[in-house]
């Protein structure tokens, strides 16, 4: 699959339709405040999700639905034992649960901690926060009745004042998605790519050193994207690059403004 990409380019770069300076004024802010809220990891199943490229599917790092579904029923009672709610599971039909993103079960910060020590599986982002919590991934263009959490008008109030100027009608989804130096984000696509309609969402890079990239599987290459906000077809294959240092970015989803997507036309963009 080559890349899906916005009206023939890899990205559209919405610098010029925000305030830079108050974007990379956030860092500050941002940086701080993760110190003072619990973080989550995210990422780690993407094979088992099948949403991995043909060529990356049998990469060497481990995939955490490969592992649990490996388990013995003694695996299994000790990997449940770790779990926020251990009464709830019945031994006996440990091959019927199904763990992690997207799943009935999420996995618990000690079981993501004890299969990454034990079986050494591989999380990209082992810093995740979600700032207004949503159902699950269809849910993210969704508005009503959603509102950032308490904790987060908290600790994030500047970051929260600058999403809410961003140019959506509706915003449905805001997390933090940051990676520890040397890791990569492993590629992987978000939608389905018979769909080529690209959802509505800004990724905002304040220090612009997160080199999210579009990878093209059928000319096995990417496209580094180069900017502090933009916006991209999740519905194609993308990753991170490593770098030796830590990066991290915020996403937004929700339904751009009509007037927002006239400009875009306007300038060629769409």
């Amino acid at each position: 699959m080559p890349i899906l990409g916005i009206k023939g380019r890899p990205y559209v770069d919405l610098e010029r339709y925000l305030d830079v300076p108050a974007l990379e004024s956030l860092d500050e802010e941002i940086s701080y405040s993760l110190t003072q809220v619990p973080l989550e990891y995210t990422g780690g199943s993407h094979k088992t999700m099948g949403i991995v490229p043909p060529s990356l599917a049998n990469d060497p790092f481990v995939d955490y639905g490969q592992v649990i579904k490996r388990f013995s029923r003694a695996e299994f009672q000790t990997f449940i034992s770790l779990s926020d709610t251990p009464d709830e599971f019945d031994v006996e039909r440990y091959r019927q649960y199904r763990f992690g993103e997207e799943q009935e079960w999420p996995l618990s910060r000690k079981q993501m901690l004890y299969l990454k020590f034990r079986y050494g599986v591989y999380f990209p982002w082992q810093v995740f926060y979600e700032m207004i919590p949503t159902l699950n991934w269809e849910d993210k263009a969704n508005g009503e009745g959603k509102d950032f959490t308490p904790e987060a008008k908290r600790f994030f109030p500047r970051l929260i004042a600058f999403v809410r100027r961003l140019p959506f009608e509706v915003v449905g989804r805001c997390n933090i998605l940051g990676l520890e130096a040397s890791h990569h984000g492993t590629v992987h696509q978000d939608g389905d790519p018979n769909d080529a309609e690209a959802e509505h969402f800004i990724t905002l890079c304040p220090r612009k050193n997160k080199r999210l990239f579009l990878w093209d599987e059928e000319a096995q290459a990417q496209s580094v994207v180069e900017s502090r906000a933009y916006w991209f077809n999740d519905h194609g294959y993308h990753g991170v690059l490593p770098d030796p240092w830590f990066r991290y970015s915020v996403r937004v989803d929700g339904v751009f403004r009509g007037d927002f997507l006239a400009k875009l036309r306007r300038d060629g963009l769409l």
